[in-house]
């Protein structure tokens, strides 16, 4: 591990966010696409639409992408217990590409791993997206797990924006980690960016030029969410960052998943 190497600090953060979550491999579940996380009978549950890409690479490069394990594991183990029933929804269905390389990235953090070792049903089921059109109701929020994938299909995904701005327009929670914020960029609210004038976070421009696929992206987070009139919020490359401004919850990067978990928790009553 090189010092300064800033794929070796996310590992370390990971790490330190998973020590600081009070992991404990014997809690894993073995949900299904649609998966309750609760221990309580009296009460209902809570219930969050997860969206994951179904884009696997990053076509300039021809390179394996998808979804990041983290972004889903750390939220996922963070609302484990706490009354929340998880919907997973990908635009074409079925299975969810994981990006191979956040399995590596990750195999020294338990929450990571206990997720892959035990939840594959989740993103290996996802159901279609479209039909859950028209349906902001059965939830209490919309959570987008970044990777790369979305890149290249969320952002500008007609179902997924039209759920975005019903999601929003209901008064509902809508929240996204690192690239997850993409896929936020193109919903409208009155004819307006959804983001225009709001408090935003998500992948920094440093941070890809930290992992050096900024030439391989057709545009950048960061950028995106600027030119939409959002307001842009970052701290250093891969340090904990999350945004709430209203219903509108962000993360910066998968250090960030964690505490975007607890901050979905929170706005939810979970």
């Amino acid at each position: 591990m090189i010092v300064g190497d800033p794929l070796a600090i996310l590992q370390l953060q990971l790490q330190a966010s998973a020590s600081q979550h009070n992991y404990k491999a014997t809690n894993s579940q073995q949900p299904t696409s649609t998966s309750t996380i609760y221990n309580s009978d009296t009460m209902a549950p809570k219930k969050v639409l997860v969206v994951l890409t179904s884009h696997d690479k990053i076509d300039a490069i021809d390179r394996s992408s998808g979804w990041y394990l983290p972004e889903f594991a750390h939220p996922y183990h963070v609302l484990s217990g706490r009354n929340v029933e998880v919907t997973v929804v990908s635009p074409k269905g079925g299975v969810a590409p994981l990006d191979p390389a956040s399995i590596e990235l990750t195999k020294e953090d338990p929450i990571s791993v206990g997720f892959l070792n035990n939840n594959k049903s989740l993103w290996e089921n996802t159901l279609p997206l479209k039909q859950f059109a028209g349906r902001s109701g059965d939830f209490d929020a919309i959570f987008y797990p970044g990777g790369h994938g979305p890149m290249f299909d969320l952002v500008d995904d007609a179902d997924s924006i039209a759920l975005i701005e019903e999601f929003y327009n209901a008064g509902k929670i809508v929240s996204a980690v690192c690239h997850g914020t993409i896929a936020l960029v193109n919903a409208k609210v009155n004819g307006e960016p959804l983001l225009k004038g709001k408090e935003v976070t998500g992948f920094t421009n440093a941070e890809e030029d930290a992992v050096q696929l900024t030439s391989a992206m057709p545009f950048l987070v960061e950028d995106r969410v600027n030119a939409v009139g959002g307001k842009f919020v970052q701290t250093a490359v891969f340090g904990n960052k999350v945004v709430v401004d209203g219903t509108l919850i962000t993360g910066q990067n998968p250090t960030s998943a964690s505490d975007l978990g607890e901050a979905l928790a929170k706005a939810i009553g979970a």
